[in-house]
């Protein structure tokens, strides 16, 4: 063996690693999966992310929850399939290039259709790259043999497939129907691609004149005045006795001056606002309903651009909130407003710009929904898929059984362009793959392609099927459809989730995914959901680039409780770089022990007999840890498995294993007890990169070769099993009271400053505190409290200091380690610094203008200081108490 191979620097460089390591792995064809394997399979496709997009904190999370999951099944021995592929995203990346062109005083309009197309897709070769070499930064190992795009020739197809079969069936129609509209987009928007936020607005009370009666009216309120332009009723309550007599009159309504009915509905609700409601089924989605159900006519004052058309008079032309202040000026000066109040209500915006949305009634294509949604809920009613954490269930039932039809047309240029051919002569719709050459009804053979494009999740919602080549039968569909499991955010289950579940059973006869696993969204140190409107967006690229990407990973996978939001801080980020360079350390310790060419050989069970006390513990705590952490990965409770991982590397393996080991590992070169402390360091050591590769894939690759006899990549390495590693349930409660004895031992000699190199003479006292003098237990005991006499005593002998263990003490004599009286002063001294420091923080905390302004964190910060200050002089009382006896 050459003591040369298995150095390493003194510091871990994770920038030089991660390059390295990323790039042999994909070259290596680890990542591929194969339809002849005859392994068993395992399927996760990757969310799509946009083309226009970059990194961020959500792709970081589910990335590495999905890596973290292929790189286990690999190592289980799973054929792993792991689909990768970007979304076209049809307004985001069209509302990108405009922007480009916009820069050059040009518009989509100066290139016409294809053309514009054109330029898009120039961009996504240009710039589309970008997301997936961001996605490899995070060690993402996905086959990237079987990347897929949304708009690519295969999923064109299955996209034009589906429309067809779903639009011969009539579960697709195109209707006149109030939709969400957003004005800068210019494009319907799906209810779920609306976020609604609290706004501060104003309840108009305004006069509507009976028409027999100019000067009596009946009182309206409302929060977009601007509306009553296309207003074609008002409305009371059937049982509102107040109104009984108005319904069947008519009133008039202002500005306008329009004849309308006052009709009853039981939509209006007579305890709110003045029990009178302006219907505009144009403009409102309730009022649209209640125009249904009266025969309305529904008045469109509205341009696509949100300014005010012909419909308006003497506004046309206005924006939208430029004619609100000047419908408002006039109700005033003409005598109409009654009064103006203030109002908080929720106002819809468009989930890409953020620009307010309008409710507009318009010509689209919608999905029927029903029918699909029933086969979903049935579906996981029987258990076909299961829900991780199980309460998104009850959300998805929710969503489902009160689903509306999908609107899923699109009023922009950039995406699956709708295959619908309208016959010029005869207005004949024909659903085709490519332009029919005569129309079925008339003959005729012109035709016109309607012009809206698919709404983007349309694609999306096919992707678990589509990416492994439907609509033809193939060896991957074959192989790895249903795949095994979905990981994505909890915020896309409506926009993705269950249109995928739908259009799986739909089309495969078959949920997608067998497991759906959602995950929280990460947010800033205060909790905040990161947007950039508030400043607090995080790049994950610039943390790769401070902390490393393991360092990363692990700090997400800590942070994933499951709960909807989790707090990213750079304290976590750091305590996670600290572990990172915790294990590469310990790992240097061990390699620089074997550096003399002592040879290593695989632990034998033959040898398990031989083994010394420290090293039945560590194996038996290594194997109980896999047996606790698999399970973890099997139902990932990923914080959990991360926190175990830790605690059993940091405060077992390092804090008490390598501490009781050094002594042997440092024995002169191939001396039997070297040569067996050497093999059980480097099996606990291949153990634990096992267990956390899965995780932390790149310091543990580079490690695993420094080990003797570790050749290939961890991730052909199996699985560990628990039953592999030496058990001996005696050792754990042997070991324990061991650290027990120790750590009370140095707390006591701590708290004195006795010295760190101090020899140490103990006495013990009780039968639970007698060390045998030939015991390894004994052994390790001296070794690691730098004891040189130990005896067992029945009463407590002066001038020792005392450490109190499970059923007994233990005594530490003092004389000639320190000097009692100068301690004694010391103590006192440190005590009366203490104790001011009390003061000051007390004083802090009795001052109402901090605790009322100071942040939370804070003050509760400042409040835990005070509670430990006073513990420590609690401590130093009774040491100065022992110190004057």
């Amino acid at each position: 063996m050459d003591p040369k191979e298995f150095e390493l620097p003194p510091a871990y460089e994770p920038k030089d690693v991660e390059a390295r390591w990323y790039d042999v792995w994909e070259k290596s064809g680890i990542f591929t999966a194969s339809t002849d394997s005859k392994k068993p399979a395992f399927s996760i496709v990757a969310p799509p992310p946009n083309v226009t997009g970059r990194l961020h904190m959500g792709h970081a999370l589910t990335y590495t929850l999905q890596d973290l999951l292929s790189r286990y099944k690999r190592m289980q021995g799973f054929n792993v399939l792991w689909l990768p592929g970007t979304d076209h995203a049809g307004i985001a990346t069209q509302n990108v290039v405009e922007r480009e062109l916009k820069k050059e005083n040009k518009s989509r309009h100066d290139f016409g259709r294809e053309g514009f197309v054109k330029k898009v897709w120039e961009w996504k070769e240009l710039y589309g790259k970008i997301i997936t070499g961001q996605l490899r930064k995070i060690g993402a190992s996905c086959d990237w043999s079987r990347e897929r795009f949304t708009m690519d020739e295969g999923l064109s197809k299955a996209v034009q497939e589906v429309f067809i079969t779903l639009y011969n069936e009539k579960l697709i129609v195109q209707d006149y129907y109030l939709i969400n509209w957003c004005p800068r987009c210019q494009t319907a928007l799906s209810d779920i691609e609306v976020i609604h936020k609290p706004s501060n607005g104003n309840f108009y009370h305004i006069r509507y004149p009976y028409a027999d009666d100019p000067n009596s009216f009946i009182e309206v309120a409302t929060t977009r005045p601007e509306t009553l332009l296309g207003d074609t009723a008002v409305a009371v309550n059937p049982t509102d006795e107040r109104y009984t007599s108005l319904v069947g009159k008519s009133v008039v309504v202002p500005l306008v001056n329009r004849k309308i009915p006052v009709i009853k509905d039981d939509y209006v609700d007579k305890e709110f606002g003045t029990g009178v409601v302006k219907i505009t089924p144009a403009h409102d989605f309730n009022d649209f309903q209640v125009g249904n159900r009266h025969k309305l006519e529904r008045i469109n004052i509205l341009n696509p651009d949100g300014t005010l058309n012909d419909n308006a008079g003497a506004y046309k032309g206005l924006d939208r909130f430029v004619a609100r202040k000047k419908v408002v000026a006039d109700l005033e000066e003409q005598g109409f407003m009654i009064k103006v109040e203030p109002h908080e209500n929720n106002i819809g915006h468009c989930y890409r710009c953020d620009t307010v949305v309008e409710p507009y009634y318009s010509k689209q294509w919608f999905v029927r929904m029903k029918t699909l949604a029933e086969k979903a809920l049935a579906a996981v009613d029987k258990g076909e898929s299961k829900f991780f954490p199980e309460m998104w269930r009850g959300e998805f039932e929710k969503w489902m059984n009160n689903i509306q039809d999908w609107c899923i047309s699109r009023q922009i240029w950039w995406g699956h362009r709708i295959p619908v051919y309208n016959c010029t002569n005869c207005a004949n719709q024909v659903a085709a793959t490519e332009m029919p050459k005569s129309c079925p009804k008339c003959q005729k053979t012109v035709f016109e392609q309607d012009p809206d494009v698919l709404d983007t999740w349309f694609s999306s919602g096919l992707w678990p099927f589509s990416t492994l080549g439907w609509p033809e039968k193939t060896k991957d569909l074959e192989t790895f459809y249903p795949t095994s499991v979905m990981v994505t955010s909890w915020d896309i289950l409506f926009f993705w989730v269950a249109r995928m579940m739908m259009m799986g059973i739909k089309f495969m006869g078959k949920v997608p995914f067998k497991e759906i696993y959602l995950h929280s969204l990460v947010a800033d140190k205060d909790g905040k959901k990161m947007s950039k409107s508030s400043g607090n967006v995080v790049d994950p690229l610039e943390l790769i680039e401070k902390f490393g990407t393991d360092a990363l990973r692990f700090t997400l996978t800590s942070i994933e409780t499951k709960q909807r939001y989790v707090a990213l801080t750079p304290q976590k980020l750091e305590s996670s770089r600290n572990f990172v360079n915790k294990i590469y350390n310990a790992t240097r310790f061990v390699l620089m022990g074997l550096a003399d060419g002592t040879e290593v050989k695989p632990l034998r069970k033959s040898n398990w007999g031989k083994l010394k006390l420290e090293d039945r513990w560590i194996l038996t705590r290594l194997s109980q840890t896999i047996a606790e952490v698999t399970p973890d990965y099997e139902t990932y409770r990923v914080a959990e498995l991360s926190q175990t991982l830790y605690r059993f590397m940091w405060n077992e393996v390092c804090d008490w294993y390598l501490e009781s080991v050094k002594p042997r590992l440092y024995l002169e070169a191939n001396s039997e007890e070297k040569k067996l402390a050497a093999s059980v360091a480097v099996t606990l050591f291949d153990g634990v990169f096992r267990l956390l590769h899965p995780v932390m894939p790149f310091v543990t690759e580079e490690l695993w070769h420094k080990l003797p006899g570790h050749h290939e990549t961890i991730q052909k390495a199996a699985w560990p099993n628990a039953a592999d590693y030496p058990v001996d349930e005696k050792v754990l409660a042997e070991f324990a009271f061991l650290q027990e004895v120790i750590t009370a031992i140095r707390t006591s000699r701590s708290e004195l400053n006795v010295p760190p190199s101090a020899q140490l003479k103990l006495f013990t006292k009780g039968t639970s505190v007698q060390f045998d003098p030939t015991s390894q237990a004994t052994g390790l005991l001296k070794t690691l409290c730098r004891v040189t006499e130990l005896s067992s005593t029945d009463s407590r002998p002066p001038k020792t200091a005392l450490a109190v263990v499970k059923g007994g003490e233990v005594y530490i004599a003092l004389e000639g380690l320190i000097d009692l009286k100068a301690e004694a002063a010391k103590q006192l001294k440190e005590k009366q610094k203490l104790e001011k420091y009390v003061q000051t923080i007390t004083g802090k905390l009795s001052n109402d203008n901090f605790v009322k302004n100071a942040p939370a964190e804070m003050v509760d910060a400042e409040k835990a200081k005070l509670q430990e200050t006073k513990d420590k002089i609690v401590s130093i009382e009774n040491n100065m108490k022992f110190l004057e006896n």
